[in-house]
Formats: C-alpha cells, sequence, structure tokens
C-alpha cells in the first residue's frame, strides 16, 4: 500500500475522497430509541437522516488505522436525543480515538461486565475509548455534532449486540438540558 492523503473539510464534517458514505434514517433504528410510539409518530410523519458518516478504509488487518468523519443531526425522539447505533468492535480488543470538531456531544461507553462511563463532547475534546468499550455518540445540541474517529484497520464493528441488548445508558432532555439516565429496557 502507497501513502495517500484525504481532506477533511472541518465545517462541512466531511472526507474526500470517501470510500464509503453511510446515512442513517430513523427507520434503521427503529429499535434503538426508548420511546417506541414517538418514534412510530415520527416515521408517520417523514424518516429524518440522523446521521451521516464519511469512511476511509483501509487493508483490515492490524497496523493500519481506519478513519470517519460523522454528522449527527440534532433533534430527539420523544426526550431522547439522536444518536449513533453505538457498537463494539468486531475485534473487542481494539481501541478507538474521537475527537469533537463541531457542536456539542456525548459519548456513552459500557462493557460487557457493567462497567459505563460518559464523555461531555465540544470541539477540541479528544476521548480514548479502550478496549473492549461499546460506545455511541449522540448529538446533545441545536446543531450538527461533528467528530473524528481513527481505529485499527482490523477493528471492524459489531452492531448486533447493543441491537440486541441496549445501551445501558440513554440520553434524554429534562428541564431543557441533557441528563444521562439508566436505559429500563437494557438487557
Amino acid at each position: 500500500m502507497q501513502p495517500f492523503a484525504t481532506v477533511l473539510d472541518w465545517r462541512e464534517g466531511t472526507i474526500s475522497p470517501a470510500d464509503n458514505v453511510v446515512v442513517r434514517r430513523l427507520s434503521d433504528m427503529k429499535t434503538m430509541y426508548h420511546d417506541q410510539a414517538a418514534m412510530a409518530r415520527m416515521l408517520k410523519a417523514s424518516d429524518p437522516v440522523l446521521y451521516e458518516v464519511y469512511e476511509v478504509h483501509v487493508p483490515p488487518e492490524a497496523g493500519h488505522l481506519n478513519h470517519c468523519c460523522s454528522i449527527i443531526y440534532p433533534g430527539k425522539v420523544g426526550d431522547e436525543y439522536f444518536m449513533t447505533k453505538g457498537h463494539f468492535h468486531a475485534v473487542e480488543g481494539t481501541a478507538e480515538i474521537y475527537v469533537g470538531l463541531q457542536g456539542e456531544g456525548m459519548l456513552l461507553m459500557q462493557t460487557r461486565d457493567g462497567q459505563v462511563a460518559h464523555i461531555a463532547f465540544r470541539p477540541g475534546v479528544m476521548a480514548y475509548i479502550p478496549p473492549y468499550w461499546a460506545h455511541r455518540m449522540v448529538n446533545i445540541g441545536a446543531e450538527r455534532f461533528i467528530f473524528l474517529g481513527v481505529y485499527p484497520g482490523n477493528a471492524g464493528h459489531n452492531y448486533g449486540t447493543i441491537e440486541q441488548t441496549g445501551f445501558a445508558r440513554l440520553v434524554v432532555e429534562r428541564d431543557g438540558a441533557p441528563v444521562v439516565i439508566p436505559n429500563p429496557q437494557a438487557g
């Protein structure tokens, strides 16, 4: 493999050229939100884009570093803020770094043995997500939340576990502010 460069548009939250662009709509995340009645009402009216990911892939092997830029749009399903699906890495012994570029967010993390953590994000915040921690980003602001992610080429994504068990914490609005609460439906 030869060295290469990509261009990160800090304002727009895009990387070019991107090898893959993932666009997740509300219909892609039907089971992820706590308030299923609010989700069904929203889907009757429209199917909004919740987030986009601009990915640059490298060979899927140890030693390489994938990178991506994600945009989570502002909004809520009921009182729960728009978020990413969340995932463990397929190779769970791999870490990730997130860097806040624009807007406000919350990084939720959890382990299979019940440990939980969260980190508030704004431009310039950089978080280290250790191996074996699932992670999800949430937009808690009124504008787009944009962040950069860097992770090992062989890490992969395991979305299935979170789809089945839910995330241990939710980020909801209470009295006009974001609050992290236990998820009563997490398994």
